[in-house]
């Protein structure tokens, strides 16, 4: 029993940080939040998910720690109340908060959630040059994987592959990949950094 200890105390205190997000949320006003576990947990998960947009329901249950039922429960909830908008990628059904992406920015996000489309983003902002080899030795994965998932990119519009590789609408994925660094990891983050020298944008 008191083994459970810690990883209870971790668990609330968790719940507790992102649910002081989903809290100060502009939709929060419609939550039934009245200082309960459920509410605590519902609340959690909208804040994770205005962190962590594009989210999918295995993440943000295994990140905060719930039960597959309480995540489904409460995620319908939240849709329900309007508060949560969401877009189908292939298998996954992925989160964001109601109102704060178009579309396109939602099947932007939904790629950059997967790690070797947004590792190729990244590299390729940061060297418009690399090449198909070249990605693949700095991602440490095969050829063909780079081929399939620049296949992919291509038939969404995010990279062209006219002569060679490189990334469209450059300024809204990186925009994107700086606005929510910390929860894309350390490549990101680093990339956040170096942001202002990649892309520059005349308003002219």
């Amino acid at each position: 029993m008191g083994g459970d200890g810690p990883v209870d105390e971790s668990k609330r205190a968790t719940l507790r940080r992102f649910a002081a997000l989903g809290a100060a949320g502009p939709l929060a006003r419609f939550s039934d939040s009245d200082g309960d576990s459920e509410s605590d947990a519902r609340e959690a998960i909208a804040g994770y998910v205005s962190t962590t947009p594009g989210a999918h329901f295995s993440k943000i249950r295994d990140d905060l720690q719930l039960g597959t039922g309480e995540s489904q429960h409460h995620l319908r909830q939240l849709a329900e109340d309007g508060r949560i908008d969401s877009y189908r990628d292939g298998d996954y059904r992925r989160f964001f908060a109601a109102g704060q992406f178009s579309e396109r920015e939602m099947v932007v996000l939904s790629y950059l959630r997967r790690e070797t489309p947004r590792g190729m983003l990244v590299a390729l902002l940061r060297d418009p040059s690399a090449t198909g080899g070249d990605l693949a030795a700095t991602l440490d994965v095969s050829r063909p994987t780079v081929s399939k998932y620049a296949s992919e990119l291509e038939s969404v519009g995010l990279l062209s592959r006219d002569d060679g590789y490189a990334v469209e609408e450059p300024e809204t994925v990186l925009t994107l990949l700086v606005r929510y660094a910390d929860s894309f990891g350390e490549h990101a983050a680093t990339l956040a950094t170096e942001a202002a020298d990649l892309v520059s944008y005349d308003p002219e």
